[in-house]
């Protein structure tokens, strides 16, 4: 049975891949409800995704209030299955995990929203960068699709973090990654976060992860620890006392590399020293890069720390560009899809409609690669706005006006208001069975 007769058919075989997390009702109402919220185009409140999915004279809003406040499903749950998802379609076989770690603020008022507070705002205009809301630690995998020049960011986890708790965003980062490892179990993967991500938390993090983090100015680096003497008492657990990064760099050997990052391709010069960080990563062996701008002659531009000691320095410093990606994502979910919008004010509500938001944002643009592209897309919004000159790839804009237009189509089938016809759902589905065997199980 449809869960609900507005939904289209290519959407609808989308989120029936994640349909095992919900019960048969709640899924009717996540369904839709992702569509209300695609669809909308004006408030992205709980009341505004019912009127994005013209149900408002057909189910009561207590409904939709109650799928984030009172439903049985887990967000985390729920965004795992997106990232399986997502590595099943979108990612060649094999292929190794890249994830993008940050925060963000999103605004809200009232004394009585769960987990609000006045905190740091990163994206706050201003001098002060502060503002009061909830602040969401969130995960999202980094992958690059064969139609766009830069890579996207697909949240697949968030996390409410609360001022003054015993949990920091780095232990909130540190859970997560470690469930994600534990979900796609022996597949390599690689974690880059800004300079706020380090600390004792990642000590423990699964062997198959790597962390990528840029280099604190004032971070004290160390030899590695030096062989056993054979002698009585407790070995020694660090070398001698490098320094900070800046005395790092007044000694290291700098070699010119070409490196790919932000869709351009520069020489830079690079170092790279195996060394401990014994304060954030106590006796883990640690590599720190050094990066020089080409007209650059002394000092250094850039510096990261990664427990990655296999990958070229060309490598890291093109993965941690990537990292860029989940910024890009935080802005377009705000603006083209509302996350954040929804006046929720009970914990379970709070905690589930931002994750709800930015899910929304993973299920249009895998929509978009699996359904939805044409390669004529990016030809047609320089026709229709002649002044993009320069562009040659669909933007997340595009995919989301073209899975609305797709929505408002399925409204006004002949056959039946918006209800796919069965020829078209068998299609869909056979496309699916070619796709994957596993999905005609």
């Amino acid at each position: 049975m449809l869960p609900d007769p507005t939904v289209p058919a290519s959407l609808l075989a989308v989120l029936e891949l994640v349909r095992g997390n919900f019960t048969t009702p709640t899924f009717r109402t996540f369904a839709a409800l992702v569509m209300g919220l695609i669809a909308q185009t004006g408030r992205c409140t709980v009341t505004g995704m019912l009127t994005g999915a013209g149900l408002t004279r057909l189910w009561s809003h207590d409904r939709a209030h109650a799928f984030f406040s009172r439903a049985r499903w887990n967000p985390d749950i729920l965004g795992i299955s997106l990232s399986h998802l997502v590595v099943r379609r979108l990612l060649p076989e094999g292929a190794v995990l890249t994830v993008a770690v940050d925060d963000s603020l999103f605004k809200r008022r009232g004394k009585k929203v769960f987990g609000a507070a006045w905190q740091h705002d990163g994206a706050a205009r201003g001098p002060k960068p502060v503002g009061r809301g909830t602040c969401f630690v969130v995960a999202g995998l980094v992958v690059e699709l064969p139609f766009l020049a830069r890579p996207v960011c697909l949240p697949v986890m968030a996390r409410l973090w609360r001022p003054r708790q015993e949990q920091s965003k780095v232990d909130i980062a540190a859970s997560m990654i470690r469930f994600l490892a534990a979900c796609h179990h022996g597949r390599r993967i690689h974690v880059v976060a800004d300079a706020a991500y380090h600390g004792k938390a990642l000590r423990d993090l699964p062997a198959t992860c790597t962390f990528t983090t840029r280099l604190p100015v004032s971070a004290v680096l160390y030899d590695l620890a030096p062989p056993r003497t054979g002698k009585r008492g407790r070995p020694a657990l660090k070398g001698a006392r490098l320094g900070t990064a800046k005395d790092l760099a007044a000694t290291a050997a700098f070699t010119s590399f070409e490196v790919t990052r932000y869709q351009r391709t520069d020489t830079v010069h690079l170092a790279a020293i195996t060394c401990l960080w014994y304060g954030s990563f106590h006796t883990a062996a640690v590599r720190v890069i050094l990066l020089r701008d080409e007209d650059t002659c002394s000092g250094y531009d850039l510096a990261l720390v990664t427990t990655d000691l296999t990958t070229p320095a060309p490598g890291l410093i093109t993965r941690y560009a990537w990292r860029w990606s989940i910024e890009v994502t935080f802005a377009e979910a705000r603006d083209l899809l509302g996350a954040g919008q929804a006046h929720s004010r009970t914990r379970h509500a709070v905690e589930r409609t931002v994750p709800f938001g930015l899910y929304c944002y993973t299920i249009t643009v895998v929509w978009y690669a699996l359904h939805g592209h044409q390669p004529s897309d990016a030809t047609d919004r320089r026709e229709r706005a002649p002044w993009y000159t320069t562009k040659t790839d669909p933007s997340v804009s595009d995919m989301v006006a073209k899975l609305r237009r797709v929505i408002i189509a399925a409204r006004f089938l002949p056959t039946h208001p918006g209800q796919p016809t069965p020829t078209e759902i068998r299609a869909v589905q056979q496309a699916w069975a070619t796709a994957s065997p596993d999905y005609a199980a």
